[in-house]
């Protein structure tokens, strides 16, 4: 029966560990042996990494990696990459090398405006409340001053506050519609502050405040990712036929959203990495990109494709909030390396390096689709992985390669040929 227990944050790391190994697990010195083995030797460093969560007993690792030879409006980028799928940082390296010779990246910035709201239940009349907020919208203002003094120096603060009704959809329920400009900060804390300091400034009697809080939906901080080149530029054979069929297949996860899901989350292994990698916020991102991807009240895909007068273009719009200051981006010294390996960007230039990433992922999935198939790449790597796992030797290693270069790979053919192998002494 699993044990509850009073004042588990209250306790030391060791014992916590302690506490865990002897009620969870059948080999309790191997599991503590694992979750120890994983802290950092440096005290100082690890002791960073256990004020960033609460309860923290380990560290849990993931391969940090680099995407070189990307080149975004003209600059060459070496891009980090934090993910656990193999294929991720080999297709996006490959991609950002075919395209350095073809112009690169292209991007803009198509809005960096956030959202948040106060959510609250009235009864009374909409008039009414109409008049009152408009009354009190510059006291509300007013009441923010102080927390965006700061954020309006650097050319921030907030853009507008208005009033929706939205008892349409809910009885009662109101908000208050505001709008941010954050500059290089993903500005999580500073929105929430300033939202409460206005549900406290707009309260009366008759006006119940529910909630104050941003939202991750944000589909005016968006920015544009494209490349394009001559049709005949981008295959060695069958260009045509090959581009058409590329186009195909965007048009297919526009179509049906069984595809679109799958295509889209292609587009966030690179996202997600780079996000990862720079101390954002993943989570957010994600689920604004996915609420994007619906609104036209169908999920779509993502990104886009043409053929025009000869020249293919493949494009995409997505919403990104990233940050550059703030949270762990200053704190994590992994992150501080990753926006100085990416020259130290602006927040905008963060959302064109993210959003060529997850473009250049879209490219290598749907190019693979369309001629070879997605499990030829897929499945090396799978090999690979089933080859560290027997822990093979560099003979064992290369003849097990050769042996499945052109068949099919699954977990218990690999065995069975390795145990062949070791019986024979091939």
């Amino acid at each position: 029966m699993t044990k509850i227990i009073s004042g588990f944050s209250k306790m030391t790391k060791q014992e916590k560990i302690d506490w865990l190994v002897d009620n969870f697990f059948e080999k309790p010195i191997l599991a503590k042996e694992t979750l120890q083995q994983y802290w950092n030797s440096n005290r100082v460093l690890q002791e960073l990494h256990d004020d960033f969560i609460e309860n923290t007993v380990s560290n849990f690792y993931m391969p940090y990696g680099v995407a070189p030879n990307f080149v975004i409006n003209d600059k060459a980028y070496v891009i980090p990459m934090v993910v656990e799928e193999s294929s991720v940082v080999a297709a996006a390296s490959l991609v950002a090398k075919f395209w350095s010779t073809r112009g690169g990246f292209k991007t803009t910035i198509l809005g960096t405006t956030k959202v948040g709201q106060v959510h609250f239940m009235y009864k009374g009349d909409s008039e009414g409340l109409q008049f009152y907020f408009d009354k009190i919208k510059p006291q509300l203002l007013r009441a923010t001053e102080a927390i965006t003094k700061n954020m309006r120096k650097r050319g921030g603060g907030i853009i507008d506050i208005e009033l929706r009704n939205k008892t349409h959809e809910l009885a009662h329920y109101y908000q208050l519609h505001a709008t941010f400009e954050t500059k290089d900060s993903m500005g999580a804390n500073f929105i929430n502050s300033c939202l409460e300091a206005i549900a406290n400034e707009f309260r009366r009697s008759d006006i119940e405040i529910v909630m104050s809080i941003l939202s991750n939906y944000v589909p005016e901080c968006l920015v544009r990712t494209e490349v394009q080149c001559p049709v005949d530029d981008l295959y060695k054979e069958n260009a045509q036929y090959y581009a058409e069929k590329f186009v195909q297949a965007v048009n297919i996860a526009n179509a049906e959203p069984h595809r679109a899901v799958t295509h889209n989350k292609g587009i966030m292994n690179g996202i997600d990495a780079v996000v990862l990698a720079t101390g954002n916020d993943f989570r957010a991102v994600e689920a604004g990109v996915h609420a994007f991807a619906s609104r036209s009240g169908s999920y779509k895909s993502l990104s886009n494709a043409e053929i025009k007068n000869g020249v293919f273009r493949f494009w995409m719009d997505i919403p990104l909030a990233l940050g550059t200051v703030g949270g762990l981006t200053k704190l994590h010294p992994l992150a501080k390396l990753s926006l100085e390996m990416l020259q130290n960007p602006s927040a905008e230039e963060l959302m064109q390096i993210t959003a060529s990433a997850g473009l250049a992922q879209n490219f290598a999935a749907l190019r693979a689709l369309t001629t070879t198939g997605i499990q030829k790449g897929h499945m090396k790597l799978h090999l690979n992985n089933i080859i560290k796992q027997l822990e093979a030797s560099e003979k064992e290693k290369a003849f097990l390669i050769k042996y499945f270069e052109n068949k099919t790979v699954t977990h218990n053919a690999v065995i069975e040929k390795y145990k062949e192998m070791k019986n024979f002494n091939l």
